[in-house]
């Protein structure tokens, strides 16, 4: 008897799916770890409290509802399942927290190698061009699902060594792994994503990373509103899948610059 379980990246994509016919268990991956303190184990107790910590004092998040909603899903993992579905986008908040998914599966020692497949929304046109899952219909997730593609061992490692890289932060040691990477199998879209993270690991001379020098740039253009700002970034560069939240971390350290004031 199959047993399946979907994960889905984050809620916006909650409703589209559930007008699909597809069967199985569903949990929903809400982190954001493209953004703070992360640790190779991803399996630790140490590593969630330490997330737990960073995001309820950066989010104002409360302690209960990161329990419930984070780590309380993440007790489906260790459920025996003999399909699983990953369901991520193309940027790279989506792609780092796949890699964060991939290495827990790896690490799961009680999951007797479940077929796992990955359903990526990479190619939008025939989607009328749709930003997220959370724009897509019923009819298009199982469109989507059926063009999937079951991952590998192989796959897996090279997940497993971009993880790594990801979490020690060295810029050169990524680059040079990026370069010397010509064959990226079934996770082709790991490989624009950590080209986005490089840019903002290297700093300029003002001490600006990428990210901090585009929003300045937009705010010097005349855009003063933080919602403005917002949606000229998200225009400007989709690749970094970043939310509001998420942006206003970069705004606010450009204030306490005193290089903006919104």
């Amino acid at each position: 008897m199959e047993n399946i379980l979907h994960i889905l990246n984050g809620d916006a994509a909650l409703h589209g799916f559930n007008q699909t016919g597809l069967d199985g268990d569903v949990m929903v991956w809400r982190e954001v770890l493209s953004e703070g303190p992360l640790q190779e184990n991803i399996s630790s107790g140490s590593f969630w409290n330490a997330r737990a910590k960073w995001i309820t004092k950066t989010f104002d998040e409360d302690p209960e509802a990161y329990q419930h909603k984070v780590i309380d899903e993440l007790g489906k993992l260790n459920e025996h399942y003999t399909e699983i579905n990953l369901w991520f986008e193309f940027d790279l908040h989506c792609q780092v927290n796949l890699l964060g998914v991939l290495k827990m599966l790896t690490q799961k020692t009680d999951m007797s190698a479940p077929a796992i497949y990955l359903i990526c929304l990479a190619d939008c046109i025939e989607f009328e061009n749709a930003k997220g899952l959370g724009e897509l219909n019923g009819e298009q997730f199982e469109e989507l699902y059926d063009g999937r593609e079951r991952l590998n061992e192989w796959e897996f490692e090279l997940a497993s060594e971009a993880w790594q890289l990801y979490v020690d932060g060295d810029a050169a040691e990524l680059e040079q792994w990026i370069n010397e990477n010509s064959f990226w199998g079934g996770v082709p879209l790991i490989k624009p994503a950590l080209q986005a993270h490089l840019k903002r690991l290297q700093i300029n001379a003002d001490g600006l990373n990428y990210i901090e020098q585009t929003l300045l740039g937009i705010y010097n253009s005349g855009i003063k509103s933080r919602p403005a700002i917002h949606a000229a970034f998200w225009q400007a560069e989709p690749i970094f899948g970043m939310g509001d939240k998420e942006l206003d971390i970069y705004l606010n350290s450009l204030g306490k610059k005193q290089l903006i004031d919104i």
